[in-house]
């Protein structure tokens, strides 16, 4: 009998479609499901070389990003887990070679979700929760000397948060956001995150704002888990342009990370601060060096430098592109936006789209004193994107001028018909899903 041909294959978006079906609910926080998925698929969790588990708010993207960068550099195979993906669900899943890790292929991936379809007999479970038991099953079957798992929403009851000993946790910057899954207060939400912390295992923590640092304390002190926190245990500072990180073993002078933004130093710093708090990982200089410089990690104050975009705005501008969607991510962008208008000054534009759960008054607040001239956009083909009446509500609300397009290049290209004496800097932000969709259109999707 002949195997079938790739064309008689489900695409991979019709099996996540038939996968979305399962459950009635797109998040349903808990792990009975997922403990039940890995025992029928023969625990793949428990034959994992050492896992690096990150959970926060902000920043862990990035930080997994530094942390795979560097590790590569040290010639280490690294499989990642992440999410949410931008473009094609394959970014969620990053396998180990030596010489660097590479995105699953289509029929990798295929074939892992089949498998847990398989075992899982049509029985209740979200996609989040089938696509994680694909990758644990994927990095059991694959070689590689570290693995890292990014949490997917909070940490207790997430379903990465089955690795009973992790390598280490780590704890990026917490904030408001999820609050209807995750608690109201800082405390709460951090409380939350915390949970991941294992029993003895290393905790590497970014700083935090104190209510959230006591509840991230209490845990590893409940856990018995040895804490690393920022501005304590370890510290990152930049001088004349560089990333200078110090702690009890030593200071290293390193170059500034490749992505930008003043906190793009401070991730880098929490990365480095976890390398060197696991005993097994043997890091040296350089190679922590040319993973800081070499770390890449798309819709994080990314600049737009080639595709189709730059055909449709103003010529001779900038165009940056940034995922962040609550308040703290507003916050950084802007911050990062004020230092590029101490090197060139340029008029800011921001496009806007955003998803119906964010504060969109929170987030957009930041660049109240940036600019007053802000395009809202419909997020296209994504459910419970927020209506661009209420979004442009928020940007009035807040003072600045807002006008509506019904889409990224309507937008660009009313820009292109405005007479500017500098061509302007264009931050296309608000949500991921905004993001990927700006990538697809772009034709630089990651790789």
């Amino acid at each position: 009998m002949n195997a079938p041909s790739d064309s008689a294959k489900p695409s991979l978006d019709a099996l996540i479609g038939r996968l979305s079906a399962l459950h009635q609910k797109r998040i349903d926080l808990g792990l009975e499901r997922m403990h039940r998925l890995l025992e029928r698929l023969g625990h793949p969790e428990r034959k994992l070389p050492p896992v690096i588990h990150v959970a926060g708010t902000n920043g862990k993207g990035s930080t997994v990003a530094y942390l795979r960068a560097t590790l590569e550099a040290a010639g280490l195979r690294v499989h990642a887990y992440t999410s949410p993906y931008l473009v094609r669900i394959n970014e969620c899943f990053r396998i180990g070679r030596v010489g660097g890790g590479v995105l699953v292929s289509d029929d990798e991936l295929r074939a892992a979700l089949e498998e847990v379809e398989r075992v899982n007999a049509g029985e209740p479970a979200t996609v989040f929760e089938l696509k994680t038991a694909a990758a644990f099953h994927l990095f059991a079957q694959n070689p590689a000397d570290a693995v890292l798992l990014e949490v997917g929403l909070g940490g207790r009851l997430d379903s990465t948060n089955v690795v009973d000993t992790p390598a280490a946790c780590v704890i990026t910057p917490v904030s408001m956001d999820h609050m209807d899954f995750l608690g109201d207060t800082l405390a709460l939400i951090a409380g939350e995150k915390a949970a991941i912390i294992k029993r003895g295992m290393p905790v590497v923590c970014a700083e935090q704002t104190p209510e959230a640092m006591a509840a991230i304390e209490a845990e590893a002190k409940r856990m018995r888990a040895p804490l690393f926190a920022a501005n304590e245990s370890w510290h990152v500072n930049v001088e004349h342009g560089r990333l200078v990180y110090s702690d009890e073993r030593g200071l290293m002078d390193l170059a500034a990370p490749r992505l930008f933004g003043r906190h793009q130093f401070d991730n880098a710093g929490l990365a480095i601060a976890t390398l060197r708090a696991i005993p097994n990982f043997k890091i040296n200089h350089a190679a922590f060096e040319a993973g800081i410089v070499g770390a890449e990690w798309p819709a994080r104050m990314q600049r737009l430098t080639s595709g189709e975009l730059l055909s449709w705005g103003p010529q001779g501008s900038e165009i940056w592109l940034d995922g962040g969607h609550n308040a703290e991510g507003g916050r950084v962008a802007a911050a990062a936006l004020g230092d590029l208008e101490e090197r060139v000054s340029r008029p800011l534009v921001v496009i806007a789209g955003m998803m119906a759960n964010k504060d969109a008054k929170a987030f957009l607040a930041n660049f109240a004193g940036l600019t007053r001239h802000v395009i809202v956009v419909p997020i296209p083909d994504t459910e419970n994107a927020m209506p661009v009446d209420r979004l442009a509500d928020a940007v009035r609300s807040l003072g600045m001028r807002v006008e509506i397009a019904p889409g990224i290049e309507a937008a660009l290209r009313a820009l292109s018909k405005l007479a500017y004496e500098v061509p302007p800097r264009i931050l296309i932000t608000g949500s991921l899903y905004l993001a990927g969709h700006v990538l697809g259109l772009n034709g630089t999707p990651p790789a």
